[in-house]
């Protein structure tokens, strides 16, 4: 392949955080320059000529793809949806249908998002799941039943349902929670400050190193996601490549990465039933067993080589 063609990634997430969107960017940049692509992220277009831009977030990219098109009319421009977009933002704005009009293809990170999204666009749409590089389940702790939430906290997150749910647990219980991730507002950090002096069994660390977040993780008898809305969320993945069992919230995000069938989906908000599913967890084994079991069915979905040869093949069909 020739080594010219190059390709600018858009993300709105700035270098050096860990939002998901950065995450999704530098990972399509490690498997462009392995296809022989050379490409660059920024954080909007840069107004340099290439000869794809590929563009995460259909609201906040909306810009760059605009300029990009006008500049390049006949050079392809390949939309990834967020969970905001999907979910939230195409109620709210023209801007992320317009974004959908422009690029020449869609991508979504689970097939349940397609349902979400206008059928005129349908034919755009390609599902790229998010894979993780092999990280190795490590012995979970033997004192207590670990149980871990990961995600900045923001509203989109539901970030204290988890927390809430410890004042249900039987008081017998061993679990302990422990929560990562950046509060995202002065009110939030406050609120997890004050349930970490209400609750015993539950600690906030912050926003953590990935490797570090990947570690907590690793070591953890099961994750919990509570989301509201996610296109499909990258510790999701992470967690079903390490073989940790999750407790999801119910919504498309969540079922598209872990299937209709999963046995540990609770209706979103409801911290009596997420208590009940981690009480499940924690004392009954073939509950337990029947989770490891359904999250091992999905590994296959997060293997590098599966999203190495989706890109390839969506590129190959968009570069004539």
């Amino acid at each position: 392949m020739d080594l010219k063609l190059r390709i600018e990634i858009v993300t709105p997430a700035p270098a050096g955080t860990l939002h998901g969107n950065r995450i999704t960017a530098l990972r399509w940049h490690h498997f462009l320059s392995r296809l022989n692509y050379k490409s660059t992220i920024t954080e909007q277009w840069s107004g340099r000529t290439c000869d794809a831009l590929i563009a995460l977030h259909g609201l906040r990219s909306y810009e760059s793809i605009r300029r990009f098109k006008k500049a390049h009319p006949h050079h392809p421009v390949i939309l990834i949806m967020t969970g905001t977009d999907i979910y939230r933002d195409q109620k709210k704005s023209a801007k992320v249908t317009q974004s959908m009009e422009m690029a020449d293809a869609i991508v979504v990170l689970q097939p349940a998002a397609i349902n979400s999204l206008p059928k005129q666009f349908h034919h755009k749409i390609r599902v790229i799941y998010q894979s993780v590089k092999g990280v190795n389940k490590k012995t979970p702790p033997k004192r207590y039943f670990l149980a871990s939430i990961i995600g900045h906290l923001r509203a989109e997150k539901d970030p204290f349902c988890a927390a809430q749910s410890l004042l249900l647990l039987p008081s017998n219980s061993r679990l302990q929670l422990i929560q990562l991730g950046k509060a995202m507002s002065p009110e939030l950090k406050k609120q997890a400050i004050s349930l970490e002096k209400k609750i015993p069994h539950y600690r906030w660390l912050g926003e953590l190193s990935h490797a570090s977040t990947l570690q907590w993780l690793s070591r953890s008898h099961i994750m919990i996601i509570s989301s509201l809305m996610e296109g499909g969320a990258h510790v999701v993945s992470e967690a079903i490549a390490i073989g940790i069992p999750v407790i999801a919230s119910d919504i498309p995000g969540n079922r598209g990465l872990l299937g209709d069938s999963y046995p540990a989906y609770y209706p979103v908000g409801d911290s009596a039933a997420l208590s009940k599913l981690l009480t499940q967890a924690e004392c009954n084994p073939s509950f337990y067993q029947k989770m490891s079991k359904a999250v091992a069915a999905r590994k296959k979905i997060t293997k590098p080589e599966l999203e190495q040869r989706s890109i390839q093949k969506l590129l190959k069909s968009l570069m004539k």
